[in-house]
C-alpha cells in the first residue's frame, strides 16, 4: 500500500509526560542555539491527556528542570501534600504507621497531589507554543526500518477498516512518520515498545519486567471532610499478606479525591480480581468514611510498571530511544513514575540535540544511558531496587526488610535482590487456589464493571478489527479455563472477556473490545502470552477528563 509520508528531526510516539517533556527539551535546545529542528508528536486518544491515568502525587523535581517557571505560568499544580498517612489495615480497624518509622520514599513533603492527565494537557501547550506539531488521534501502529535496520520512524494505524480487515467506505490509509531519531513514549507495556524490544533483544541482560494495576476512582465529597493535600496509603486488607497489593487516597483540590487500589500481577491465585479487590477496599471504615455522602465522577485503570533498575532493558538502538515507562522508568517505593517519565524524556532530547547538531542521525544515542547514569534519577533508582524483590516475599517479612535496607542502610545495601519469573507464569491452577467470594455492589460506594466503564466514556466502533488478539484461537478454552477457571474474565478491569456457551452448550471467549480501557493487563497477565493487545483507531478509548 503507498502511504503519504512526513519527514521531520525528531518524532516521539505518546503525549504523555515523557512524550511532551522530549518535545519540549529538543525545541527549548533548538531555540537556545538558534536552530531550526522540526518535531512531531503523535497520540492515540482524541486529545492530549484522554488516556492519561495515574496516582498522582508528583515530585516536581524534574519538571523544576524542565520549565523552572512552571508556578507562575499556569501549571495545574494546586494541591501541595500537606499530610503523609499510612495505614495498615485489618478488615475493620487500621494502624496508622508512625511517621517516624516511614522510608523517606514515603514522605511526600514538597510534592504535589495531581491530575497528571491534566498537567499533560498544560505540557502540550508548553509544546505547542514552542512549535512541537502535535496530531492526537493518531496511533503508532507500525515500527519503519530503513535498509540498515535502522528505526527511521512509525506508521500511524489505518482508519476505516471494517471488521474483517478490508477497507470501508470511509477508509483512509495510515501516515508515514520519518525521524531521523524517534523517541518511544507509549506508557507501560507499549505497543511498539514491546516489538523494539523483542526485535533488538533489548532485554537480553534484564530480568523479567514486573508489573502492577492501578485502578482509580474521582469522587466529589463532602466539603467537610476535604482536607487539601491529604496523602493516605495503605497496605494489608483486602489484600493476603502474601499478594503485593494496597490503596490510596489523595485529596486534590475543589473537594475532590482520588481513590484506587495497585495489585501487583504476579499474583497466584487466578480466582482473584483486582477490580473487586478495589471495591472492597473502599468499604473499609477508614476508607468508606471520606465516600459516604459524596459522588463518584470518573473511574479508569491502568497497568504500570515494578521492576526497577533489574528490569530495565537497554533504552537505545539504531534511529531511537525508548523513554519513560516505555523502557519501565517508574519508583514502586515512592509509587512515583512521572517525574521519571519527564527526566528521562529530557535526557534523551539533550542527546538527540547533540546528534542533531552533529549531523548524525539513525545510530544509536549513547549519550542518553550514560547521562541517565550520572543523574539523580538512577541514584534515586538504585536506593529503591529493592522494593519490590522484598515486597515479593509477603507483607510482613518485606516490610521488615525493606525498612532495614532503607532506614539503617540508606538504600546502599551491598545486595541487589532480581526478579526471575515473569509476572504470567506465577499463576497456579485453578483447582489449587482457594475461591475468593466478593460481595455484590451497593450501587452507592461500590459499583459493577460496566457502570465503572461508563464513566470512563470508552468508545471503539464495532465494525473494526478487534484490537484484543489472539494468536491461538483455542488456548482460551483448552488452557486458560480448563487450567486456570478463565482468568481474564477477573484481571480485566472493564469486563471485556466472557466465557458464554454457544448454541451447542459448548464454552467459548467473547471479546468485548468495546469496553476495552487500555489498561493493557491482558497483554502481560495472561499465562500462556496468547492475548496480545493492538492499537485499535486512532482517537478511540477511554476519554479520561482529569484523572
Amino acid at each position: 500500500m503507498e502511504r503519504e509520508a512526513m519527514e521531520f528531526d525528531a518524532v516521539v510516539v505518546g503525549g504523555g509526560p515523557a512524550g511532551l517533556a522530549a518535545a519540549i527539551r529538543l525545541k527549548q535546545l533548538a531555540a537556545a542555539n538558534n536552530q531550526e529542528i522540526s518535531v512531531c508528536l503523535i497520540e492515540k486518544g482524541a486529545e492530549i491527556g484522554a488516556h492519561i491515568l495515574s496516582g498522582a502525587v508528583m515530585d516536581p523535581r524534574a519538571l523544576d528542570e524542565l520549565l523552572p517557571d512552571w508556578k507562575t505560568t499556569g501549571a495545574p499544580l494546586n494541591a501541595p501534600v500537606s499530610e503523609d498517612r499510612f495505614l495498615i489495615l485489618s478488615e475493620t480497624g487500621a494502624t496508622q504507621v508512625p511517621n517516624a518509622l516511614l522510608p523517606g520514599c514515603f514522605h511526600n513533603e514538597g510534592n504535589y497531589v495531581i491530575s497528571l492527565g491534566n498537567l499533560c494537557r498544560w505540557l502540550g501547550e508548553q509544546a505547542e507554543a514552542l512549535g512541537v506539531e502535535i496530531y492526537p488521534g493518531f496511533a503508532g501502529s507500525e515500527v519503519l526500518f530503513d535498509e540498515n535496520g535502522a528505526v527511521k520512524g512509525v506508521a500511524t494505524g489505518d482508519m476505516g477498516r471494517l471488521h474483517d480487515g478490508s477497507e470501508g467506505p470511509n477508509f483512509q490509509p495510515g501516515m508515514e512518520l520519518h525521524g531521523k531519531y524517534t523517541f518511544f513514549a507509549e506508557g507501560c507495556r507499549g505497543h511498539l515498545g514491546k516489538q523494539l524490544i523483542a526485535h533488538f533483544a533489548l532485554d537480553r541482560d534484564a530480568d523479567p519486567q514486573t508489573y502492577g494495576i492501578g485502578l482509580k476512582e474521582l469522587w466529589e465529597i463532602d466539603p467537610a471532610k476535604h482536607q487539601s493535600g491529604l496523602v493516605i496509603h495503605s497496605g494489608g486488607w483486602p489484600m493476603q499478606p502474601d499478594t503485593y497489593g494496597g490503596g490510596f487516597l489523595y485529596h486534590l483540590e475543589n473537594n475532590q479525591i482520588a481513590i484506587g487500589f495497585v495489585v501487583g500481577l504476579g499474583y497466584e491465585n487466578p480466582h482473584l480480581s483486582p477490580y473487586e479487590e478495589f471495591q472492597r477496599f473502599k468499604t473499609h471504615p477508614e476508607i468508606r468514611k471520606f465516600l459516604e455522602g459524596g459522588k463518584r465522577v470518573a473511574y479508569g485503570a491502568r497497568a504500570l510498571t515494578a521492576g526497577g533498575l533489574q528490569s530495565l532493558p537497554k533504552t537505545t538502538f539504531p534511529g531511537g530511544v525508548l523513554i519513560g515507562d516505555d523502557a519501565g522508568f517508574l519508583n514502586a517505593a515512592r509509587i512515583k513514575g512521572s517525574h521519571c517519565a519527564i527526566k528521562t524524556g529530557a535526557l534523551a532530547a539533550e542527546a538527540c540535540f547533540e546528534a542533531l547538531a552533529g549531523n548524525r542521525q539513525r545510530d544509536e544515542l549513547v549519550a542518553y544511558p550514560e547521562a541517565f547514569r550520572q543523574s539523580w534519577l538512577y541514584e534515586e533508582l538504585h536506593r529503591a531496587r529493592n522494593f519490590k524483590p522484598w515486597m515479593s516475599k509477603g507483607l510482613w517479612l518485606g516490610s521488615l526488610m525493606f525498612g532495614i535496607d532503607q532506614l539503617l542502610l540508606r538504600g546502599k545495601a551491598p545486595w541487589t535482590l532480581r526478579h526471575t519469573t515473569p509476572d504470567h507464569a506465577k499463576l497456579k491452577p485453578a483447582a489449587d487456589c482457594p475461591k475468593i467470594v466478593y460481595p455484590k455492589p451497593d450501587g452507592v460506594i461500590t459499583f459493577d464493571r460496566l457502570s465503572s466503564v461508563f464513566l470512563s466514556s470508552t468508545n471503539h466502533e464495532e465494525d473494526q478489527p478487534c484490537h484484543l488478539t489472539l494468536k491461538d484461537a483455542a488456548v482460551p478454552i483448552t488452557v486458560n479455563l480448563a487450567t486456570y477457571d478463565a482468568p481474564e474474565q477477573r484481571y480485566c478491569p472493564a469486563g471485556v472477556y466472557e466465557i458464554l456457551n454457544d448454541e451447542n452448550g459448548a464454552p467459548r471467549l467473547q471479546i468485548n473490545a468495546q469496553n476495552c480501557v487500555h489498561c493493557k493487563t491482558c497483554d502481560i497477565k495472561d499465562p500462556t502470552q496468547n492475548i496480545e493487545w493492538v492499537v485499535p483507531q486512532g482517537g478511540e478509548g477511554p476519554t479520561y477528563p482529569n484523572m
